[in-house]
């Protein structure tokens, strides 16, 4: 009898039980894993031996890169001295104290007091539990509404998932729910506004006119991601946070950030709240990915003190606040936290990330000369390029033609790995720790899996004109 190598046993295996998140089961079934088996610096190695360039950070987490020994040793110290302490009871842990006071020190001055999660779903659910205790222990029972925007993304949880604006999550899931609404999107590509200073005004103008459809009595809070992340990565303009937050503000209702993708680095400062045209400080910001950078779960709410003190003092304020995790500040977690902080401070891994910036920004501008690329757009170490099927009209590729896939699978081929979502949006984020060089072999590859794409004649024929020659590699 025939007998599977052991890759193909572990392939048979994901097949019948493991469930991957936000795919077509039928469709994992029919293609199978790809097994990650080791990784190091901004590289992956699978279980075939093929080495891949990461320029997605895992999924937009692993902002210092892969095998970083301190984290490792770190994290060994903490299991083999305190694996779990819980934080029941009044029990808490060393590392877990050091980090909600380390995550102050270093976040906008308006936020006091930290709630650990597991990630950034349940950070987001986490907060929309503490905004409803909030106004009801003060007294404003109706305000419930929440506001978010088009192409949003702010989690997968019951509620969390409402908010966020993208079909895949709410498709057979029963939300949005009646309390929770959605403004237009700062998507200058797929607008006409003329200037930047528009676009701010017309945001400004759309949550003023929600609020006040709405009744100002009802509405708790506004939600937005300083830059859409997993909605196409919507980089809106400078000052554009200020003035929502500013808004907010006018309109009494609280202002969350979702720093879950922008955190730690990934636009820039550590903290995209804190970008020299916004100085924004939230009432609530909601954080993960980065904050381990992937190597252990963990997120975590930022809370104002103004938000903690009403909820602390209530009507009753010895009455017990009923919300909380198992896993909350876990302290393997948050010693990987400790030194994943000091690698961004200390390592110099925002300065390298800033200093990589401009590199990383020209070289997704020069492939607006390919002819497959419609606009590209970015921010720090997080950007995009949008393909489009006309440039001067900005009109996308027929969906049946599954471009995404189609790009998804020459870019492995060429040994580079990024988000190519189902829009004719391609997402980057690359590591922070990444080196001019591996810029250079980022673009070199990605120049070729865009060649490989306009070579097939059905992607040729949609582009309406005659071929055009291969785009030279990205300096």
């Amino acid at each position: 009898m025939p007998t599977h190598s052991p890759t193909q046993s572990l392939i048979e295996a994901d097949r019948k039980h493991l469930i991957h998140p936000v795919v077509s089961y039928r469709a994992h079934e029919a293609r199978g894993v790809t097994i990650l088996e080791s990784a190091r610096g901004a590289f992956l190695r699978d279980k075939a031996g093929n080495e891949v360039l990461d320029a997605f950070s895992g999924l937009w987490c692993v902002n210092v890169g892969y095998g970083q020994d301190s984290i490792v040793r770190a994290a060994t110290e903490q299991m083999t001295r305190l694996p779990y302490a819980t934080g029941y009871f009044h029990f808490g842990s060393e590392p877990a104290i050091e980090l909600a006071a380390k995550l102050v020190e270093l976040a906008p001055a308006s936020l006091q007091h930290v709630y650990f999660t597991l990630g950034g779903s349940d950070a987001v659910d986490s907060a929309l539990r503490f905004i409803t205790h909030y106004f009801n222990a003060t007294g404003r029972p109706s305000k419930k509404h929440i506001i978010a925007l088009e192409r949003g993304y702010h989690g997968s949880s019951s509620v969390g998932s409402g908010l966020t604006a993208l079909p895949a999550f709410h498709r057979n899931f029963d939300v949005p729910l009646a309390t929770q609404h959605h403004i237009p999107s700062p998507y200058a590509y797929r607008n006409d506004y003329t200037d930047d200073q528009a676009l701010i005004a017309a945001s400004v103008a759309a949550l003023e006119a929600k609020v006040a459809a709405l009744g100002a009595d009802n509405v708790a809070a506004f939600f937005c991601e300083p830059v859409q992340g997993s909605g196409g990565v919507i980089v809106p303009p400078a000052g554009w946070l200020k003035a929502m937050r500013d808004a907010c503000r006018k309109l009494d209702i609280l202002f969350v950030a979702d720093e879950v993708i922008t955190g730690f680095g990934r636009t820039g400062p550590l903290f995209a709240c804190q970008a020299q045209a916004e100085q924004v400080e939230p009432d609530l910001m909601t954080v993960a990915k980065g904050l381990t950078a992937g190597y252990a779960p963990m997120g975590a709410v930022l809370m104002s003190d103004a938000i903690y003190q009403g909820i602390a003092d209530g009507a009753d304020a010895s009455a017990v606040i009923g919300h909380g995790h198992t896993y909350s500040a876990h302290p393997v977690s948050a010693a990987i936290g400790l030194e994943v902080m000091r690698l961004y401070h200390e390592g110099g891994l925002l300065a390298n990330g800033i200093a990589q910036a401009p590199r990383f920004a020209q070289g997704l501008d020069a492939l607006l000369a390919h002819p497959l690329v419609g606009e590209s757009r970015h921010r720090g170490l997080l950007g995009a390029l949008e393909l489009v099927s006309d440039k001067d009209s900005k009109r996308g590729f027929d969906a049946s033609l599954k471009l995404s896939e189609r790009i998804a699978t020459a870019a492995y081929n060429h040994r580079l790995v990024f988000r190519a979502f189902n829009d004719n949006i391609l997402g980057f984020a690359p590591a922070l720790c990444y080196t001019a060089a591996e810029f250079d072999m980022l673009f070199e590859r990605l120049t070729k899996t865009l060649d490989d794409v306009l070579d097939q004649a059905d992607v040729r024929a949609a582009l309406g004109r005659p071929r055009v020659a291969k785009h030279a590699a990205a300096a």
